[in-house]
C-alpha cells in the first residue's frame, strides 16, 4: 500500500471519532442551551431615555379626565421574573401562591381547561396588544398548549404546541380524548381537533357547528364554550346552547346573558356568567336556558369599589376621575375576566361556594360570598369591610384574566402579565390611557404569562393523577362521588360522551342510595346525557326530601316533558307549592320554559299564597314579560306584518304536520336509545344553507341517509301539490325559527325552483339534491383574494382582502367610486352563480351625536368573470340599496370572480365600500360537496 494513503488512512481513523465526539457536545449544548430570557427582552426593549408626555392639544386640563394627572417624565415599569411577582402578592392569612407554568413555555394566557387526565390546555392569546394600537391582532399566530406535571413536582414541564396558527382563539374545551374545540376571532364556525397520533399535537380538524360567532372587537366577541351539568355548551354573549347528540349538534334559544369573559357552574349545576366592561358578574339569579330576569339590588352596597394594592401608575382608561389617591388604583370596577365558583377540596372549607372573579385594571382577584333571601341573590365582597381583597398585587403587571378549579383540588390563576389590559380602540393618542401607556413604556411589556397556584398552610395539593381516559365508564363512577368538582364534572362528562348504556343500573343506584347528595346530582344528570332517564324514577325525586334533589328534578324532567310527557304538567303545578321556596321557584321557571297550560292561573295564585320576594318578582315577569335586548347581540330585522303572517302559517303547518318525525323542537321525535325518527332541523347547517335546499326537499322529498346517518322515518315526502305560498310558509318558518336565523323563502322563489325541477322524478337521494343545490365555496389558502384598494376596517384589523369572508369584513376605506374592484382567483375552474355579503353601516359622530350612518353598500355594480384575467365578460349589472344583498346569476364556469364599481357616488361624504359575511355560491362535482 502507499505509504501516503497509509498515512491518511491511519489519520482518519482519529478524526472521525473525534468528530462525533465534537458533534455529540454541540448536540448536548443545544439540549441544554438556556431558554430564551422574555423577561429580559422586554426590559431591553425599554426606551434609554424617559419619554416626555403633555397633554393632547384639544384636552381641558380642568376636565375631570385630566385635572390633577402627573405629567412628569417617569422610569419604566419593568417587568419582574416570577419569583419576584410573588414575593408582591398579597394574600390572606394562610394562604400562599407559587408559579406552575410560566414564559418562556407560554405566552399571554388567557384562559385554562383541563382534560380528563388533567393536562392542562392554555389558550395564548399571542397577539393581545403587542402595541398600543393593537397592532397585527388578528395575525395567526396565537395558540392553545397542553402541559402535564409528569414529575409530580407541582409545576407542568412537559408540553408544547396543540394547534397553531390561530388567529385569536375564542376559547379552548377539551372534548374527549386528545380533542379540543376551539374558533377563531370574526369566524362563525367551532372546530373540533384532535391528536390522532399521540405526538401531542392536533392533526385533524373537523366541523362542529356553526353560527356561532359574531362581529366585533377581539374583547366584544363570544368566548368561554362551557359545559354545564345539563349536558349543553354555554359561551358568554351568544344567547343559545348547543349539544351534541347522537343525530348532530342542536341547539336552543336561552336568555342573554351580556357576559364577555367567564362562564363557570355552582355544585347545583347554576350557570354563573362574567361580565366585562361593567367590572361584575352578568347574570347568575337563575339558569340562563329559562331567559332573562330583571332582578334589581343584586349587589350589597360598595359592592362596586375595588380595594387593590397601592400600583402608583393611575393607568386607568376612564381618566383621573377614575383614580384613587394617592396610590393610583382603581376607584371603580371597570374590567372583569374570568371567574370559578370553588369546588375544590385542598382549601379551606369556608371556600367551597364561594365565587372568584379577575379585574385586571385592578390587579385584584375578588372572592364574594352568594347570600339568598327568599330566592333571590345578593353578592358581598368578603372583604369589603377591610377595605380590601382576597388577592391583590403591588406589581402593576399582575392581570388575572381567568381562574380554576384545578385537578389537585385549589384554585389556578391566570395571570397574562402585561403591560396594557385595554384592546387598541380605547388607548388612541390623545386619550388619558395613551399618556399613561407612553409615560411607563407599557406597550413594551408583552410576550410574558404565568399561571399560578393558590394553596393554604393545612392541606398539600393532591397529587393524585387523573387517568380518566384509561379508565371504563363504569370505572369512571366512582369519580361521581369526588369531593373536589372538577373530578366529578369531568367523569360525568366522559361518561355521557361514551354513550354506554350498560353503566345505566349502576346509576339509578347511585341516583337512589348514595348518601352524596352531589353523586345522586351528577348521576341524574349522567343519565339524562345517556338518554335513559326513567319517568318514575324521576318523578319519585320530585318528591324526594332534599329541596335541592327535588330542584335537580324539575330541572332533568324538562327532558322528559319534551319528548312528550306532559303529563308532568301536573307535577310542575303541584311544586309551585312547595313549601320551600326555591323549589317553587325552580317550578315556576319550568312551567314558563315549557308554558304548561295551566302557568298563568299557577302563577297568579302562587304569587297571593307566597310573598317571598323571588316569586313575586320572577311571576310578575312572567305574567307580564318584558321585551329585552340582548348586549353586542344583533337582533336581527324585524319582521313586516307580512312576514309575520307567513311566520304564524308556518307555525300551523309545522305544529300540525312535521312535528310527528322532527319533534316539537325540531330535534328529532325521539325512539330511545339516542335515536331520532328523522333529522333534526334545529340549528341545522343544511336548513341554513341555500333555500334551494329546503324548497326542493318539500317539493320532491328526499330518502336515504344523510351524512351516513339513517333515520327510522327513511323517506320524506315531496308536496309539490301544495301551494308556492305554502311551501314558502313552512320552509320560512323552518329557516327563521328553530335557531337556524335564516332568511325567509319568498313564493317567487318556490315557483321558480318548482320551474327548474319540474323534470324530478320522485324523491331526492341525498347526494344528488346536493349537486343541484346551490353550495357555499368555503374560502382555502388556494384562493387568492385581491383588490383595488383596501384599509383595515377596524383598529387592530388585518387590512386584507380575504376579510370579507368573515366578521372583521373588508373596505375600501375611502370615498366609493367607479373603477373600484373586488376579485377571487379560483385555483381551479369553478362554476359560481350567486353571491351574498352584508355591508355594515358606518357611523359618524359618536353614539349621543345620533347622526344617520354612511350606507357602505355598492351602489352600482357589474359582476364580472373571466378564464385568464385578461379578457373580463361582464354576467350581471345592478344596484343596491339595502345593507344585506344577494346577487344571482345564471351559473358560469370561470377562474377570476370580480365585483366591479359602475359609477361614481353621487351622495356627499366619505362613504367608502365595505362588505363582510361574503358568501360565494356555486354548482360543485361530488368530490367536492361541502357538507
Amino acid at each position: 500500500m502507499n505509504k501516503v494513503v497509509s498515512v491518511f488512512i491511519y489519520r482518519f481513523q482519529f478524526i472521525i471519532p473525534a468528530m462525533a465526539l465534537f458533534l455529540l457536545l454541540l448536540n448536548s449544548c443545544k439540549k441544554n442551551e438556556a431558554p430564551p430570557d422574555l423577561v429580559a427582552k422586554v426590559i431591553h426593549s425599554m426606551s434609554d431615555s424617559l419619554p416626555i408626555v403633555s397633554l393632547p392639544e384639544d384636552a381641558d386640563p380642568e376636565n375631570e379626565n385630566w385635572k390633577g394627572i402627573d405629567l412628569e417624565a417617569k422610569t419604566p415599569v419593568l417587568p419582574l421574573y416570577p419569583k419576584e411577582e410573588a414575593k408582591h402578592f398579597l394574600l390572606p392569612e394562610g394562604y400562599e401562591i407559587e408559579a406552575v407554568l410560566t414564559e418562556p413555555q407560554i405566552e399571554q394566557p388567557g384562559a385554562i381547561s383541563f382534560d380528563g387526565n388533567g393536562r392542562m390546555y392554555v389558550l395564548e392569546l399571542r397577539t393581545y396588544m403587542l402595541t398600543a394600537d393593537s397592532d397585527g391582532t388578528l395575525e395567526p399566530v396565537s395558540r392553545i398548549s397542553r402541559w402535564e406535571d409528569k414529575d409530580s413536582d407541582g409545576r407542568y414541564e412537559t408540553g408544547g404546541v396543540f394547534i397553531d396558527s390561530l388567529i385569536f382563539p375564542r376559547f379552548v374545551l377539551p372534548y374527549g380524548k386528545d380533542a379540543v374545540l376551539t374558533m377563531n376571532s370574526d369566524e362563525d364556525n367551532v372546530y373540533k381537533y384532535t391528536d390522532t397520533d399521540g405526538d401531542g399535537k392536533a392533526d385533524k380538524k373537523e366541523f362542529f357547528t356553526n353560527k356561532y360567532g359574531r362581529s366585533g372587537n377581539v374583547e366584544h366577541q363570544q368566548a368561554f364554550m362551557y359545559w354545564g351539568m345539563d349536558n349543553w355548551l354555554y359561551s358568554t354573549v351568544n344567547a343559545f346552547r348547543v349539544k351534541e347528540t347522537p343525530s348532530g349538534v342542536i341547539r336552543e334559544k336561552t336568555g342573554y346573558n351580556r357576559a364577555q369573559w367567564g362562564v363557570t357552574h355552582d355544585n347545583d349545576g347554576k350557570l354563573w356568567f362574567q361580565g366585562g366592561a361593567s367590572g361584575v358578574p352578568s347574570y347568575f339569579q337563575f339558569p340562563i336556558h329559562y331567559g332573562t330576569f330583571k332582578v334589581e339590588n343584586q349587589f350589597a352596597e360598595g359592592f362596586e369599589i375595588p380595594w387593590g394594592a397601592p400600583v402608583k401608575i393611575a393607568d386607568m382608561q376612564g381618566g383621573m376621575d377614575e383614580i384613587r389617591q394617592p396610590d393610583g388604583s382603581l376607584n371603580r370596577v371597570t374590567g372583569s375576566a374570568g371567574n370559578d365558583i370553588y369546588r375544590g377540596d385542598r382549601l379551606p372549607k369556608e371556600l367551597i361556594g364561594q365565587y372568584f372573579y379577575g379585574e385586571p385594571v385592578a390587579r385584584i382577584v375578588r372572592q364574594i360570598n352568594p347570600v339568598v333571601t327568599e330566592g333571590i341573590t345578593e353578592l358581598h365582597n368578603v372583604y369589603q369591610k377591610d377595605k380590601s381583597e382576597f388577592l391583590r398585587s403591588t406589581d402593576p403587571l399582575f392581570r388575572p384574566v381567568d381562574m380554576a378549579t384545578a385537578p389537585d383540588g385549589t384554585l389556578y390563576v391566570v395571570d397574562m402579565y402585561h403591560g396594557i389590559i385595554q384592546e387598541g380602540q380605547w388607548a388612541q393618542k390623545g386619550t388619558y390611557l395613551r399618556t399613561k401607556i407612553e409615560q411607563y413604556q407599557l406597550d413594551k411589556v408583552v410576550g410574558l404569562g404565568r399561571i399560578w397556584r393558590i394553596t393554604h398552610k393545612n392541606s398539600a395539593p393532591d397529587k393524585t393523577k387523573p387517568r380518566m381516559f384509561e379508565e371504563r365508564p363504569d370505572e369512571l363512577l366512582k369519580h361521581l362521588e369526588h369531593p373536589n368538582g372538577w373530578w366529578r364534572d369531568k367523569a360525568q362528562q366522559l361518561i355521557v360522551m361514551s354513550q354506554d348504556r350498560s353503566v345505566v343500573p349502576e346509576l339509578e343506584k347511585m341516583v337512589i342510595e348514595n348518601k352524596n347528595l352531589l353523586a345522586r346530582f351528577h348521576a341524574l344528570w349522567s343519565l339524562e346525557g345517556l338518554d335513559a332517564l326513567d319517568k318514575m324514577l324521576v318523578r319519585e325525586l320530585l318528591k324526594d326530601e332534599s329541596p335541592r334533589m327535588r330542584i335537580q328534578a324539575i330541572r332533568v324532567s324538562e327532558s322528559l316533558y319534551k319528548n312528550g310527557d306532559k303529563q308532568l304538567a301536573k307535577n310542575y303545578s303541584l311544586l309551585m307549592t312547595d313549601a320551600n321556596t326555591d323549589v317553587a321557584l325552580q317550578a315556576m321557571l319550568t312551567a314558563n320554559l315549557l308554558k304548561i297550560p295551566s302557568l298563568q292561573d299557577d302563577v297568579k295564585a302562587l304569587m297571593i299564597s307566597n310573598k317571598a320576594k323571588g316569586v313575586q318578582v320572577l311571576g310578575e315577569q312572567i305574567l307580564n314579560p318584558v321585551e329585552l335586548k340582548g348586549w353586542m347581540i344583533d337582533n336581527g330585522p324585524e319582521l313586516t306584518a307580512a312576514q309575520q303572517e307567513t311566520m304564524e302559517r308556518g307555525s300551523i303547518i309545522f305544529n300540525e304536520l312535521c312535528v310527528q318525525c322532527h319533534g316539537l323542537d325540531g330535534t328529532g321525535t325521539p325512539l330511545g336509545n339516542g335515536v331520532v325518527m328523522a333529522p333534526p332541523l334545529t340549528g341545522s347547517p343544511r336548513v341554513q344553507s341555500h333555500p334551494e335546499y329546503v324548497i326542493k326537499t318539500l317539493l320532491h322529498g328526499l330518502e336515504g341517509p344523510l351524512d351516513g346517518q339513517t333515520y327510522p322515518g327513511g323517506i320524506m315526502v315531496g308536496m309539490a301539490d301544495q301551494s308556492d305560498q305554502w311551501i314558502a310558509d313552512i320552509a320560512s318558518y323552518i329557516r327563521v325559527n328553530l335557531t337556524n336565523e335564516a332568511s325567509l323563502v319568498s313564493p317567487e322563489q318556490v315557483e321558480r325552483v318548482r320551474l327548474n325541477s319540474a323534470e324530478q322524478k320522485g324523491p331526492y337521494a341525498y347526494q344528488e339534491l346536493l349537486v343541484s343545490v346551490p353550495q357555499i365555496l368555503v374560502p382555502s389558502d388556494l384562493w387568492k383574494v385581491t383588490a383595488s384598494h383596501t384599509t383595515p376596517f377596524r383598529i387592530g384589523g388585518s387590512a386584507s382582502p380575504i376579510s370579507a369572508f368573515n366578521f372583521e369584513g373588508w373596505t375600501t376605506g375611502e370615498r366609493q367610486k367607479k373603477g373600484m374592484w373586488y376579485q377571487i382567483e379560483f385555483p381551479d375552474l369553478t362554476t359560481v352563480n350567486e353571491i351574498h355579503f352584508n355591508s355594515p353601516p358606518k357611523r359618524r359622530g359618536s353614539y349621543r351625536d345620533r347622526i344617520p350612518p354612511y350606507q357602505t353598500f355598492p351602489r352600482s355594480y357589474e359582476i364580472q368573470v373571466s378564464t385568464d384575467e385578461v379578457n373580463w365578460n361582464t354576467i350581471k349589472e345592478g344596484k343596491c340599496d339595502k345593507a344585506n344583498n344577494i346577487i344571482t346569476f345564471e351559473p358560469n364556469k370561470t377562474k377570476f370572480l370580480r365585483i366591479v364599481l359602475a359609477e361614481d357616488l353621487e351622495e356627499e361624504g366619505e362613504i367608502p365600500w365595505s362588505m363582510r359575511q361574503m358568501k360565494i355560491f356555486g354548482l360543485l362535482q361530488d368530490e367536492k360537496l361541502i357538507n
